[in-house]
């Protein structure tokens, strides 16, 4: 894997930074919050109008079948400027469509380009673990339906969208899981808004005899297992590429004040102190960066990527956290006020953190793939006395 960019990237990259940094301002995420659906829909349909979401769609469905190394690209961009629209619940069941969908479920791609569909996906349940083992939806075939029940939560820019990719269990064979497409007024299904510190339009699910066609669901080629395991990896991975983005941005804005911000007649960037400070989060940026795309790219190569997917957010989640405090503390007192547009980055690696799985969870993965050996060690295993 080539971790630098090439010609093709770099100008992917340029011209969709250029478009965000021109539209995207922090008065725009401000306003945004206190909306309803917490999107902005002007700025997602002129998103979706410069060809964005079609980046790493196959060609067949209307996409570029660039790999996914560029849309992990897009979602470091996405996370600098904090975009506030639906692009993670979007395109996380986009690419699982155009992998796994039917001609049918195929066609509504072409929604999604247009800007004109938005998507969400529920994972996490109750517990808000992000555990195959956690998901415990009850999904029963009745015919020709499947009638799920049972709660989801944190299920991101879910009032926003049209249709949410929906992870359940198999009632009749419960070693098996199952995704399947649902609409968002569907009878029987019910939402409650969340206030998450990101403030993007989180909500709790609760699936009441939700009755849909069998042909709703995701992956009639492909166990359902692996289709799971495909949307939270996906899931975690964009997670980790927008909380390096996010805490690039943060970086920026600290090395910039300790250029300018003065004490002791100096400038407090030649404080040792704060070189350290800087340099850590640096490294701790390159390292999420580094780690998400090499993640993105065994995916894209149909390699085994689930610990690399772990690595990443793992050490996203903790190293990225670190970055925007440290960014607060360079700024000082004012670096913790609300009114300060860094506290809107921080909201955001802080929610995102525990989105997509959290550091134990993930490092519980790393340490399986590591240790566990049949019949020597067990990992969560409770010690003989």
């Amino acid at each position: 894997m080539d971790i630098l960019l090439d010609d093709q990237e770099i100008q992917i990259k340029e011209a969709a930074s250029e478009f965000l940094a021109g539209e995207c301002s922090s008065a725009l995420v401000r306003q945004v919050e206190t909306d309803a659906l917490q999107y902005a829909p002007a700025l997602w349909t002129k998103f979706a109008e410069n060809g964005w979401l079609q980046l790493c769609l196959s060609e067949k469905n209307g996409g570029e079948a660039l790999p996914l190394t560029y849309l992990g690209l897009l979602f470091e961009l996405a996370g600098y400027h904090i975009a506030p629209i639906p692009l993670h619940s979007t395109m996380v069941p986009a690419m699982v469509i155009d992998r796994h969908g039917s001609p049918e479920q195929q066609q509504l791609l072409q929604g999604v380009l247009a800007g004109e569909l938005i998507l969400s996906h529920a994972v996490a349940e109750k517990n808000g673990r992000w555990t195959t083992d956690s998901i415990v939806l009850d999904g029963r075939v009745e015919g020709n339906e499947l009638v799920l029940n049972g709660v989801k939560s944190f299920v991101g820019s879910f009032r926003a969208s049209q249709l949410c990719l929906v992870l359940y269990r198999e009632a009749q064979a419960p070693h098996n899981l199952g995704a399947v497409l649902v609409s968002t007024n569907a009878q029987g299904l019910s939402s409650e808004a969340l206030v998450s510190m990101a403030k993007d339009g989180e909500a709790n699910l609760k699936f009441e005899n939700v009755r849909v066609p069998l042909t709703a669901r995701i992956g009639q080629s492909a166990s359902g297992n692996a289709v799971a395991h495909e949307v939270m990896d996906l899931s975690a991975v964009l997670y980790a590429s927008m909380m390096a983005g996010a805490g690039r941005r943060t970086l920026d804005m600290a090395v910039a004040h300790a250029k300018q911000r003065e004490a002791f007649g100096q400038p407090i960037g030649a404080f040792q102190a704060i070189q350290h400070l800087c340099a850590n989060m640096v490294n701790a940026i390159d390292g999420t960066t580094m780690l998400s795309r090499e993640a993105l790219w065994r995916m894209d190569q149909q390699l085994p990527c689930r610990v690399n997917v772990a690595q990443a957010k793992s050490f996203g989640n903790e190293q990225c956290m670190m970055v925007v405090r440290s960014a607060q503390q360079i700024h000082g007192g004012m670096g913790f006020i609300r009114d300060f547009d860094l506290n809107l980055w921080y909201r955001r690696v802080a929610s995102w953190s525990l989105r997509g799985g959290t550091a134990a969870e993930h490092r519980r993965t790393i340490a399986a793939a590591l240790l566990d050996q049949p019949g020597k060690v067990r990992i969560g295993a409770i010690p003989q006395q």
